[in-house]
C-alpha cells in the first residue's frame, strides 16, 4: 500500500511529523510537503517561479511552494508511481465549514482527488496540537479502517476530518456530517508600518453560522471526530433551468 503524506503547515509541523509515525506502518508513506507554513493557499499553483523539492535529515522531501504543489509535483513525476491513497495533515486549527473553500490541508487533499486518487484531510479543531496523540490515534484508525475494507480500491472520495483536541478517552466516535456555515470574518486589522504606509492584516475567522446538528461545528462539539464527504463540482445544478431561461430572455 502506497501514501502520500502532504499538509499546509510545513514539513517540521508537529502534526505531520505525528501522522507520519501513526500510518508509517500501514504502507510505504512518502512526505513531499511545503518547505515553509502555507496556511489558507486553498488549491493555488506556483506557476511563474520555479519549484524545488529538497530532503531532510528524516527523509521528508519539502517544496518551495504550495500544498498543492507539493501534491501536484509528486503525481507528476517526483514519486514515479501512483499511490493508493492521499492523506494531508494533522492541521494546526479547525477546517470546518467555510474553511475548506481556503484551507491548504484540504487543497492538497484535493489535488490528489483530481488526479483519481482517494484523499483525506486531517485538522484538529483548536490551535496549538493539545492532543496530539489522541488525534493521530483517531487518523490512524481512520485510514486503517478504510484500508482494511479496500475502499481506497473504489470510485475516489475526498474526506474533511476534524479530530477535537481531547484526551484519547474523551474523544467520541466518528459522525459523518455536513459542512456548517460561517459569519463573516472578523474586521481586517490596520496598522502603520516602520515605513509610514498602512498594513492590513486579514481577521480572524467568524464565529458558526450554522451549527445545527448534523453539520461539522455540533459534531465537534460534542466531542466526535466528524467526517464530511466533499465534492468538486461547483456548479448550482438546481439553478441551471432558471438560468438558462433568463438568458434565453436576454436575446430578446
Amino acid at each position: 500500500m502506497k501514501i502520500l503524506l502532504s499538509n499546509d503547515d510545513g514539513y517540521q509541523a508537529p502534526g505531520l511529523v505525528a501522522l507520519h509515525e501513526a500510518i508509517r506502518d500501514l504502507g510505504e508513506v512518502e512526505v513531499v510537503a511545503p518547505e515553509h507554513n502555507n496556511s489558507a493557499k486553498s488549491n493555488a499553483l506556483t506557476l511563474h517561479s520555479p519549484l524545488y523539492v529538497h530532503e531532510a535529515h528524516n527523509g521528508f522531501r519539502y517544496v518551495n511552494g504550495t500544498p498543492a504543489d507539493c501534491v501536484h509535483v509528486a503525481l507528476t513525476g517526483l514519486l514515479g508511481y501512483r499511490p493508493d491513497l492521499v492523506v494531508s495533515g494533522i492541521n494546526n486549527g479547525a477546517n470546518m465549514g467555510d474553511d475548506t473553500i481556503y484551507s491548504g490541508t484540504v487543497g492538497a487533499a484535493m489535488e490528489g482527488y483530481l488526479f483519481g486518487i482517494p484523499a483525506i484531510a486531517f485538522s484538529q479543531v483548536e490551535k496549538g496540537w493539545g492532543h496530539l496523540d489522541a488525534a493521530a490515534a483517531k487518523a490512524r484508525e481512520l485510514v486503517q479502517r478504510v484500508l482494511a475494507q479496500g475502499l481506497q480500491a473504489e470510485r475516489p472520495f475526498l474526506l474533511n476530518v476534524n479530530i477535537p483536541n481531547r484526551a484519547a478517552d474523551q474523544l467520541g466516535p466518528f459522525e459523518v456530517c455536513r459542512l456548517g456555515r460561517r459569519h463573516a470574518a472578523e474586521k481586517v486589522i490596520s496598522q502603520p508600518s516602520p515605513h509610514g504606509q498602512t498594513m492590513y492584516w486579514i481577521g480572524g475567522a467568524g464565529l458558526p453560522k450554522d451549527g445545527a446538528e448534523g453539520t461539522d461545528f455540533h459534531a465537534t462539539a460534542q466531542g466526535r471526530v466528524s467526517i464530511t464527504p466533499l465534492q468538486v463540482d461547483l456548479t448550482d445544478h438546481d439553478s441551471l433551468a432558471d438560468w438558462s431561461s433568463r438568458v434565453t430572455r436576454f436575446a430578446r
